[in-house]
């Protein structure tokens, strides 16, 4: 923190100069150097903080620092851009061609800011700078910064300079952003302490998985391979569908974790609006802060969203396909991994389908299957000797979800009643609650 705070000071200090050279030589005073340009940047070292080797990545020129830097400062100095409210004793108003706007008493830059100080009133130079606004330039691409207007009838150039907030955030900080769940980021990130051993996943599904995690980890190589990038779909989708409680959540927080990727799941319930256009709106909100992050979403109970599109008979009709149609779009335009979970695949729209690189079938587990979900849940928990896993794997089809339950309820059961050993009654006690929630008729064994 002390090494990058001190690389932002020195580039706050050599931002002050740029801006008093350009208002000396703007207005006929004397300036220490006949352009702006030749106030040399400071040098970086890429090993002093999250600022610098930003910069190095990237490799920056001279405009660049300055309009990034011109982005950070109402965030680290704002009264280093005081000197715009001068006024104009001719027109008695501040100078347009200073851009900004004002808010909470700062000067807030624009497009408008950035360009005066790169280019002056030269107008070929103020073309160029103008192209550092361009969706080609690395600073849209990327999903670093912007200029943002609230009035789309207004010159581009006025929109305000605006950072990202991972950007702003990781580059004054050093540690990653973590944006909060709210209504423009309608996610929670998920983390879990279980590992791969502890799920029980036939062949077919861990092959499945492991291409998705061969993609995140190749997928930089993926974009830099001509003739694959060429033909290779955007991003990646997946589908994960079966019965509840076979391992679908789990499977994509494993994934996460073993790729090192943060893992949101999507709150469908706060994405969802029943007013015309919020829906796209959240969804727009929600997948431009995903971009470029390398974050997983996870759309659970996908069906509610992600359905099949009806006939239109109605004006209700027609706006909810187009939510379905919108949706379509930005999910084929994130540029990382998506995964849908649903219990059931019929219910997801055909268009969404064909979209998706993997389509994996998480199905109930078999009498062996359940013998290894007992025998991993009840690892490490005292159990009565007379309990026979064998015959309870053979007896009762339950997903590993419902095993959880059962012992979960066995536990507290064995303490309700201050005993330390879980029994056989107590599982069965445990295995009739899971029955009695699905509507299941429960076998006599």
């Amino acid at each position: 923190m002390t090494r990058n705070a001190l690389t932002l000071t020195r580039e706050l200090s050599w931002l002050e100069q740029v801006l008093d050279a350009r208002l000396a030589l703007y207005f006929g005073g004397k300036s220490p150097v006949p352009d702006i340009d030749k106030l040399t940047p400071p040098a970086i070292d890429p090993a002093e903080g999250p600022y610098a080797a930003f910069i190095a990545r990237y490799k920056l020129d001279f405009s660049e620092r300055l309009i990034l830097m011109l982005a950070l400062t109402p965030h680290l100095m704002p009264a280093l851009l005081d000197r715009f409210f001068i006024r104009n004793s001719a027109t008695d108003r501040a100078y347009t061609e200073f851009g900004g706007l004002s808010g909470h008493s700062a000067f807030i830059p624009t497009g408008d800011t950035a360009c005066f100080i790169l280019a002056a009133d030269n107008v070929e130079k103020r073309l160029r700078a103008a192209d550092l606004f361009s969706p080609l330039h690395l600073f849209r691409r990327e999903g670093i910064l912007s200029l943002e207007s609230s009035d789309d009838r207004m010159p581009p150039l006025s929109g305000t300079l605006h950072i990202s907030h991972e950007h702003r955030h990781t580059l004054l900080t050093g540690t990653p952003y973590e944006p909060s769940f709210s209504s423009r980021f309608p996610a929670r990130k998920l983390e879990t302490t279980l590992e791969w051993h502890d799920l029980v996943l036939e062949q077919p599904v861990l092959d499945e998985i492991d291409t998705m995690l061969t993609w995140v980890q190749h997928e930089q190589q993926i974009k830099e391979y001509p003739a694959l990038h060429r033909r290779a779909m955007r991003g990646y989708r997946a589908l994960f569908y079966g019965p509840p409680g076979t391992g679908k959540s789990l499977s994509v927080n494993l994934i996460g974790k073993t790729a090192g990727r943060s893992v949101y799941r999507i709150d469908l319930s706060q994405l969802v609006s029943k007013y015309i256009g919020e829906t796209e709106k959240n969804l727009s909100s929600l997948f431009d802060q995903a971009e470029n992050k390398g974050w997983i979403l996870f759309f659970d109970e996908a069906d509610a969203l992600f359905g099949k599109r009806t006939a239109v008979s109605d004006a209700k009709d027609k706006f909810a396909n187009q939510e379905t149609a919108y949706l379509l779009q930005r999910m084929e335009d994130y540029n990382g991994l998506i995964i849908l979970a649903t219990n059931l695949k019929p219910n997801i729209d055909l268009a969404f389908i064909r979209r998706f690189q993997s389509i994996v079938y998480f199905k109930a587990p078999g009498p062996e299957q359940r013998l290894m979900l007992w025998e991993k849940a009840l690892k490490g928990i005292p159990c009565a000797a007379d309990t026979d896993l064998q015959q309870l794997s053979l007896s009762y089809e339950l997903s590993g979800g419902a095993i959880n339950n059962i012992i979960q309820f066995a536990w507290l059961n064995t303490r309700r009643e201050g005993r330390t050993n879980i029994t056989r009654q107590d599982l069965d006690k445990g295995i009739r609650r899971e029955y009695h929630k699905e509507s299941k008729t429960f076998p006599q064994i």
